[in-house]
């Protein structure tokens, strides 16, 4: 059995006002997960899930899946941008952060699987429990173990990288 590969990292949080804020994450990956999933855990305790092919890629080009959409700002910037029902969260990355914890993520990748050959997995969104903070409660929001058959057609049914900005 693999390590789960935890790395703690700090993004910068874009806004409509004239600041940006650092906040902390956490960028996790299990091996042993056969669908590749990146997670992010945010400040607020919630995880984003989504395909490590998606990150990967949106390092490169913009690329657009579900609600996650990723592109590269200039040559030392990534920016991800989450949405839910709770409204839109972007991200400014440092590329080498997430170059760094890509590595690491396949030096702990079974060979005998590559990400080539599956269908992408839709993004999800779940709150993590933790009880040494108060998260806000969104009755939308599904539990990543379960995929309903809804998510999983959408998934087939997706298309290749579409730009993030027009």
């Amino acid at each position: 059995m693999s390590p789960v590969i935890e790395e703690h990292a700090r993004a910068r949080l874009i806004t409509d006002g004239p600041l940006t804020r650092p906040v902390p994450v956490d960028l996790r990956y299990d091996p042993a997960d056969e669908r590749r999933t990146v997670h992010i855990g945010l400040p607020d305790g919630t995880d984003w899930a989504f395909g490590r092919d998606l990150l990967e890629r949106g390092l490169r080009t913009p690329i657009e899946r579900g609600a996650v959409r990723i592109w590269p700002c200039g040559r030392t910037q990534l920016i991800v941008e989450l949405h839910s029902t709770d409204g839109v969260e972007v991200f400014q990355f440092e590329i080498r952060t997430l170059i760094r914890f890509l590595a690491r993520t396949r030096t702990q990748t079974p060979a005998a699987a590559p990400d080539a050959g599956r269908t992408p997995q839709p993004p999800s969104r779940t709150t993590r429990p933790d009880t040494s903070r108060t998260t806000r409660t969104d009755t939308s929001r599904t539990t990543r173990p379960d995929k309903s058959a809804e998510q999983e057609e959408g998934a087939k049914q997706e298309t290749g990288a579409q730009p993030a900005h027009g």
